[in-house]
């Protein structure tokens, strides 16, 4: 019962990383301008994402541009697409696997069905949660990179917005899932090679047989 309650709370988390990684994918806001020297006070927030760039005014009003052109980007936000969306097709992947796989669940056939399901599930979500991590990392080097260079002006300088937050706190969610499911799959084979089933050994009737055969011919 409490690996099921685990299994069942790693799901929790994994739907929570699931939403949060495709929040995070489509949110226009992983890089915002900086509010330093000049740009205190102002009337207008920018706001750049892996598919399209915001305005948002003070009045409530914004106006957002797609981004077309894909070979004209940076190589850091074609990978951060490209990994992304690879992590929510795992993600999801994961969900399907694992709602097979789980003891709660009346699928998936018999038990060691079940554990690989289980175990299956538990790597696709590790895997999107590294590549959830991956590009997060990666664009939140590029901010601080650029808000430290001293050559560009403080106009032009963004710090990290929401979205990358999200996709990290989704990413921790996903990696702590897996490892989840991973385990609980393990020390269940592992408690069987620990604890073999005993053998009960019988005396063959062939056996006892000859020896009765044998002690009426001596007789």
């Amino acid at each position: 019962m409490a690996s099921a309650s685990l299994q069942f709370f790693a799901f929790i988390l994994a739907l929570f990383g699931v939403f949060g990684d495709i929040t995070a994918t489509l949110l226009p806001n992983w890089k915002v301008n900086a509010d330093v020297g000049s740009n205190i006070i102002t009337a207008i927030t920018q706001m750049q994402g892996l598919w399209m760039d915001c305005t948002w005014y003070s009045t409530g009003m914004f106006s957002c541009t797609l981004k077309y052109s894909v070979l004209s980007l940076p190589v850091y936000i074609q990978a951060a697409r490209t990994t992304m969306v690879l992590s929510c097709i795992l993600s999801a992947f994961g969900i399907c696997i694992t709602t097979v796989g789980m003891k709660c669940t009346k699928l998936g056939g018999d038990t060691d069905s079940k554990s690989h399901a289980c175990f299956a599930g538990g790597v696709c979500f590790i895997l999107a949660g590294i590549f959830g991590l991956v590009p997060t990392s990666w664009y939140t080097r590029e901010i601080i990179a650029s808000f430290l260079d001293q050559t560009i002006p403080e106009s032009s300088k963004h710090e990290p917005g929401g979205a990358v937050y999200t996709g990290f706190i989704s990413a921790g969610f996903l990696l702590i899932a897996g490892v989840i499911f991973c385990t609980s799959c393990f020390k269940k084979q592992q408690g069987a090679w620990i604890y073999p089933p005993k053998q009960h050994h019988f005396p063959s009737t062939e056996q006892e047989s000859d020896a009765g055969y044998n002690l009426k011919d001596y007789v």
